[in-house]
């Protein structure tokens, strides 16, 4: 080890920190965002009055339900469907981009989406940052967790409470910023410092990566040369290496058996995100001290320290069986969409409790879910396998987003 292990914890939180600020910031934007939409269809408001407006809920929605024109969805699934793609595919080309140019390309991106969200005229604008901040977050994400394979499993610890801290300074710090009377706009300016940190990270971790992955592929090809001829590796052209480490790696990810994994934790994250932005605009209690767009975002900032504390807990706690806290996530999603339709719950504590809880759980099932993927994959395909399996939560994300549109224009007709 080149740095010892409570400094590369240290490494990966800053990481983990920087590498998810924006994703969680532009969540938290969700409402305010599309409040701009609904803004410039009547007036053309100052930055100022968009706040403002915001602040009294939907005027001109007669309703049941205190609604958006359009679902926080919409900014979800803009949030999300990049960080998809990217996972999908990139972890069987990646490897040809080294870690530098990755860190730097996701900056930039970073970087990019608070300029547009926060300077742009019209509401598709700041829809193309949201995108922006989604691949800045899903290609770091999946390049940080393969990196992890170089370094011991504690690592993983950091990264995991790193991202939970992301989701708590995020989250809290738009709320506070906006709660004193900042614009939305100014605020994320302000946040711009964060992609930035990113750069002054030690980012460069494992320099033998490149190394260590020439020597794997011709271990690889040497082997597949046994089995045909002494010359096919002599005159096998690039292309087909890598076609050949595809097919590989495509087939790794049902002989390690990624799929018990990536399963439940699609689930899990299906149903924290279908209450998060299905549900918890619905969830709105009037004539108390929070506004409706206060309440959403103190939702939002409640999950989120859920998410750091379970997130951190791996060096407490650690939990096998990640099924349960699929059915338990389930559970909540079911209790309070009957509590959107019947309008049952007395108070608004009691669903803050239960949105903590909601982040308690999403953050144990990420966290345990990519440790053991460490401890019980073969070392050779451990890199893979953890870059693959990401594609569990942003997949029951981007589902979430989906049936989030149809809930959300079933209730608000009501």
């Amino acid at each position: 080890m080149i740095r010892s292990t409570l400094s590369l914890w240290f490494i990966y939180w800053l990481l983990g920190l920087c590498n998810n600020f924006a994703y969680v910031v532009m969540l938290s934007a969700a409402h305010d965002i599309l409040k701009k939409q609904e803004s410039e269809n009547a007036t053309a408001p100052t930055p100022a009055s968009v706040g403002s407006n915001f602040q009294g809920g939907n005027s001109s929605n007669s309703g049941r339900y205190d609604c958006n024109p359009v679902s926080t969805a919409a900014v979800l699934l803009a949030d999300i469907l990049p960080t998809l793609v990217i996972k999908l595919f990139a972890p069987f080309v990646i490897h040809k981009l080294p870690y530098g140019y990755r860190v730097l390309f996701c900056t930039i991106m970073a970087a990019t989406s608070f300029l547009f969200v926060s300077l742009s005229p019209a509401v598709w604008i700041s829809i193309l940052g949201v995108i922006f901040a989604s691949i800045s977050s899903g290609l770091g994400e999946l390049s940080f967790l393969s990196l992890t394979v170089f370094f011991s499993r504690d690592v993983l610890g950091g990264w995991g409470s790193g991202t939970g801290g992301a989701g708590v300074a995020g989250a809290l710090l738009y709320s506070l910023f906006t709660q004193v009377g900042l614009s939305p706009q100014v605020t994320l300016l302000i946040m711009l410092v964060v992609p930035f940190a990113m750069l002054m990270t030690p980012c460069s971790l494992p320099l033998e990566y490149n190394r260590r992955w020439k020597h794997w592929a011709s271990h690889l090809l040497r082997e597949t040369a046994c089995h045909q001829s002494e010359c096919a590796l002599h005159y096998m052209p690039d292309l087909s290496i890598s076609v050949l480490v595809w097919l590989h790696n495509y087939s790794l990810f049902w002989e390690q058996g990624l799929l018990k994994f990536v399963f439940p934790l699609g689930v899990v994250y299906f149903a924290e995100y279908f209450i998060n932005q299905g549900l918890m605009e619905l969830l709105y209690f009037p004539n108390i001290f929070l506004t409706h767009a206060e309440q959403y975002r103190w939702y939002q900032t409640l999950y989120q320290v859920g998410v750091l504390v379970s997130r951190s807990s791996l060096c407490c706690v650690k939990i096998r069986k990640l099924w349960a806290l699929s059915l338990l996530q389930v559970v909540n999603a079911v209790l309070l969409l009957l509590a959107v339709r019947y309008q049952f719950f007395p108070n608004l504590w009691l669903v803050f409790a239960i949105v903590l809880y909601e982040g308690l759980l999403g953050g144990a099932a990420y966290v345990n879910t990519f440790f053991f993927i460490s401890k019980e994959t073969e070392e050779r395909q451990r890199e893979f396998a953890m870059a693959a399996a990401s594609v569990g939560d942003s997949l029951g994300i981007a589902l979430a987003g989906l049936v989030s549109f149809f809930v959300h224009r079933y209730f608000c007709s009501l």
